[in-house]
This record gives structure tokens, C-alpha cells and sequence, in this order.
């Protein structure tokens, strides 16, 4: 009697657990850089996964796909976009290609200083600026970051515009930055991370733009000899979910998925906090020559015609709202 008790017990657990199993729902996350904890992405990745976990007990799993698994950035948009991928952590560099607005935030000098970018974004403007993917059937959940860009190249220091001119600099496929670049008088060649570290071993470029965050990462030392803290841009990233997955959840499943896209973007931010403090200290140890203090003025000044054609693109009243914004 005892014996067939227990095997009843243990039928029940079994079919309680293999339900269990059943109803986890497993979600495919890409980005192109290395996992936790060696890359923002990383670590923005698995703070999203554990905070889902966590707060559905156990009915979602978040599975990682690192390194360009998945493809490019672009690529991956792509995906989430026709729902064969459910979730990216992406730069803004290929955003604007699927939601143009966006295109704003990547103005060269726009933003003061980290505080300065992160309360314009986590405000009614970076709100507002979300409100604008589902048209496009992207869902983004928060902001991150990535952090300010900045150049390296094999060719020669720059210090000056004059020094950018004739260099091929590798650029996110983002119409801001080409014509920053080629304004400055660089050769500007948009193209896929991926393919980025063989074009610089090849020379196919001379360089490339960058925040910290990304060059120690990717181990950029390896292949530049150059780098210049020139905090051109203000790189976000941002977290975008499918709408097929979206249009699946309940109310309750949907702030949870907003609250954790907010731990991993905080997760970022602190990751990109701590390489500012040691990083460029990192990359000249393994070998890179750095030129620091830059005259930012004279850049933009020299940016002045790239800067006529984004008041006409995005209103100068717009990018007066974020440059004032306290």
C-alpha cells in the first residue's frame, strides 16, 4: 500500500513538474558583443534574464546569443521587427533606419556630460522617443547606453579636424554620423560589426568610432594603434522586443518586461560608469597612444554645415529641447 502511495506521490511530482517545464516559455536575445561580464550588452543581457525569471517565477527564459550570433545589428532589428527574433540589445547606430526620429539623439557634441544625456532620456523626450517604434513594429523598452565615442585609428594622433581628413573610419550605418564624418573631411565607410575587426586587420579602413565601453571589449588595442578622446557622440543602446511576443503578454507580463529592460539598462550604465574610470588606462597599457583634451569647439565649428542639415531634418526648436534640458 505504502509502495504504491509513493509511486502516486512520485507520478504526481513528475506531472507536476514536467507542467512546469510546459509552460516555460523560452525567449532568443541577441547582441553583438561578448557576454556577461565582459561587455555592457553582456551584462545588460543576463540583469534582463534574471530579472524576467525572477519576477514570472520561472515562466520565461531569456536565451543569450552573443557576438553577432544572430547577425549584425541591423540584422538583428530585422528580425525582432518580423518576429523571427524576440528580443536585441542594440546601439542606436542602425536605429534610425527603422524609426528616423531617433536619428536626433546621435547629433555630434548634443549632449553635456552622462547625467545630462541620461535625465534627457529616461524623461518625456527619451519617452517620447520610444512612443515612436511601434509604428514601425519595433517595441522598445528602455533606454541604455553605451556611452561617448571616440576614435582610434592606425594612421596617425588626431588632434584637429585637419587631421581627420583622408581617413576611412568605419561608421554605424547611421545617416548623423556619415555626414558628421564626412563633413570633417574623413571618408566615411558604414559597415557591419562583424566584418569591422577583418577590415582593420586588412586596411581596408584606416579606423574607427567607438565608445570605451566597446573598444576594451572588442580588444580594439590589438588591432589600433591610436585612440582620441573626442566624446563626439553620445551612444545609447536600447532594448526592443517583438511585437508578436509583446501582443502575447498580459498587462502584469508587460511591466514586468518594462522593469527589467530598466535593471538591465541600469546594469549598462554602471558597467560603462566603471570602464570611464579605468579603461583608457587599460588601453594604454596594452600599447595604444591616446590624445586627450581636444579643442571640442573647433570640431564644431568645422561641423557647422552637417549642423544647417540637422535643423533642417529635425527642427532646431527639437534639438534646442535637448541641448537645454535640465
Amino acid at each position: 500500500m505504502k509502495r504504491n502511495l509513493f509511486r502516486c506521490l512520485g507520478l504526481a511530482a513528475a506531472l507536476a513538474t514536467s507542467s512546469i517545464a510546459s509552460a516555460q516559455t523560452a525567449l532568443r536575445m541577441g547582441y553583438a558583443l561578448a557576454p556577461a561580464p565582459n561587455s555592457h550588452y553582456g551584462v545588460a543581457g543576463s540583469a534582463f534574464a534574471e530579472e524576467i525569471a525572477k519576477r514570472t517565477q520561472g515562466r520565461f527564459k531569456i536565451e543569450q546569443y552573443p557576438n553577432s550570433q544572430l547577425g549584425g545589428e541591423r540584422e538583428m532589428i530585422e528580425s525582432v521587427q518580423l518576429g523571427t527574433l524576440d528580443l536585441v540589445v542594440t546601439s542606436s547606430g542602425p536605429v534610425p533606419g527603422f524609426v528616423p526620429e531617433t536619428g536626433i539623439v546621435d547629433i555630434p557634441f548634443l549632449f553635456r556630460d552622462p547625467a545630462h544625456a541620461r535625465a534627457v532620456l529616461d524623461g518625456a523626450i527619451g519617452q517620447e522617443l520610444l512612443a515612436k517604434f511601434p509604428a514601425r513594429n519595433l517595441i522598445a523598452l528602455a533606454w541604455g547606453e553605451q556611452g561617448f565615442r571616440h576614435l582610434t585609428n592606425n594612421k596617425r594622433p588626431v588632434g584637429t579636424p585637419e587631421d581627420m581628413k583622408g581617413l576611412k573610419l568605419r561608421t554605424m550605418e547611421n545617416p548623423v554620423h556619415i555626414t558628421a564624418f564626412r563633413t570633417l573631411g574623413a571618408a566615411p565607410t558604414p559597415m557591419a560589426w562583424p566584418e569591422v575587426i577583418t577590415g582593420l586587420q586588412q586596411g581596408t579602413i584606416d579606423g574607427q568610432e567607438n565608445p570605451i565601453s566597446v573598444i576594451t571589449s572588442a580588444k580594439l588595442s590589438q588591432v589600433q594603434k591610436f585612440l582620441t578622446l573626442t566624446r563626439h557622440v553620445y551612444s545609447p543602446a536600447v532594448v526592443i522586443l517583438s511585437p508578436k511576443i509583446w501582443g502575447s503578454l498580459s498587462e502584469a507580463d508587460k511591466s514586468t518586461f518594462r522593469e527589467a529592460s530598466k535593471t538591465a539598462a541600469a546594469a549598462m550604465r554602471r558597467f560603462v560608469d566603471d570602464l570611464e574610470k579605468r579603461g583608457v588606462d587599460d588601453l594604454k597599457a596594452q600599447g595604444m597612444q591616446v590624445v586627450m583634451g581636444i579643442d571640442t569647439a573647433q570640431f564644431q565649428s568645422t561641423l557647422a554645415p552637417a549642423y544647417a542639415e540637422y535643423a533642417k531634418k529635425y527642427g532646431q526648436a527639437n534639438i534646442d529641447r535637448i541641448k537645454n534640458y535640465k
